[in-house]
């Protein structure tokens, strides 16, 4: 179990919460998001902030434990550190072929990629995810990603089939449902409101998308086309996590910073720059590295988390700006704000 800190924080924090609830207020004001919660600390403290309400016609406002749908933050807060876990328990090699997981698959341009080149973001798979476009085929979901042909391989190009693959894999060869693997391991940690949907329609859970005039928003239910196609439960996208479970999930893998072990070695190659995605910014094993130490990844939806190793301090973003448009206005110059907070 992992000590929860008491409700506090460090001058960063301070000034990191009331900046980026300055800057919030300013999206909720402009009618760009209906609300979000921030999270900021160290590895010892944690302080929260939150403005708006948690559904466009209000009137709750929104907590540390209100879940949001995290979109592809999934990729680093289920995926990857599910990943490191099998890696630790030699379930998995990073440079073996996914090929190698998948005897029964014996054909297919995508059989030589390897789990590293999918965290890299450097496989060749196809860019477009369109799990549709199989629905109704004869063969397994895995194989047929695996089938199409490759391109560009070695090439940093952002995947999401890729991440499907390793929910799939992950599932493979721990025997158990990704969702069943993502309890266990936030159990683990002592880290409750990291999970997968569907979650019952409530107040404490943020709504996203109406995508049909007339409709309902989507609320409770995962957002990302390809995952609701998988039953909800992929390796891309489906997690829906509270701003508290962030955050401790920030602070247990801070601490991991300077440990010995496989798990604290995967965490430090991970944040080590593999390839070039920008003239600012690389990409280690899953996540994103920017040139002034911070480790991040974003969520379609809204949602960001940023780590800064060397410091000890986190930062957590969680809004529903899908809300009120795919456009979500506003969000760019938000995660901009967040990202300098650091320095």
């Amino acid at each position: 179990m992992t000590e929860t800190p008491t409700r506090q924080s460090s001058a960063w924090a301070d000034t990191a919460l009331a900046t980026m609830r300055a800057a919030l207020d300013h999206m909720v004001e402009a009618g760009r998001t209906p609300g979000g919660v921030i999270a900021a600390g160290t590895v010892d403290t944690v302080g929260f902030s939150v403005s708006g309400t948690v559904t466009p016609s209000g009137p709750a406002a929104p907590e540390p434990s209100t879940m949001y749908d995290v979109a592809s933050l999934t990729k680093v807060v289920a995926t990857w550190p599910l990943v490191g876990d099998a890696v630790t328990r030699n379930l998995l090699d990073l440079d073996a072929p996914v090929a190698a997981y998948f005897p029964e698959f014996t054909a297919g341009a995508g059989m030589s990629v390897t789990v590293r080149q999918i965290l890299t973001h450097t496989s060749g798979l196809m860019p477009s995810t369109r799990l549709d476009r199989y629905v109704g085929d004869h063969r397994d979901v895995a194989e047929a990603i695996l089938s199409e042909p490759l391109d560009n391989q070695g090439a940093h190009r952002y995947i999401n089939r890729g991440f499907i693959l390793l929910g799939l894999l992950l599932a493979r060869v721990n025997g158990r449902p990704l969702a069943d693997l993502l309890d266990g391991f936030a159990g683990e940690l002592g880290v409750s409101g990291l999970q997968y949907g569907p979650l019952p329609r409530s107040p404490s859970v943020a709504p996203t998308e109406r995508r049909l005039v007339g409709g309902e928003p989507l609320h409770g239910v995962v957002h990302d086309e390809n995952a609701h196609t998988l039953g909800g439960v992929a390796g891309h996208a489906g997690v829906f996590a509270s701003a508290e479970a962030l955050a401790a999930l920030a602070r247990r893998l801070l601490a991991v910073n300077g440990e010995t072990g496989t798990w604290a070695e995967f965490v430090a190659e991970s944040w080590s720059p593999v390839v070039r995605v920008d003239e600012s910014t690389s990409r280690g094993l899953a996540w994103l590295l920017s040139k002034n130490g911070v480790v991040y990844h974003h969520g379609f939806t809204g949602t960001s988390l940023y780590l800064a190793p060397d410091t000890g301090r986190y930062l957590v973003l969680l809004t529903n700006a899908i809300a009120h448009g795919r456009d979500r206005v506003g969000l760019p110059e938000l995660r901009r704000s967040a990202i300098g907070l650091f320095g």
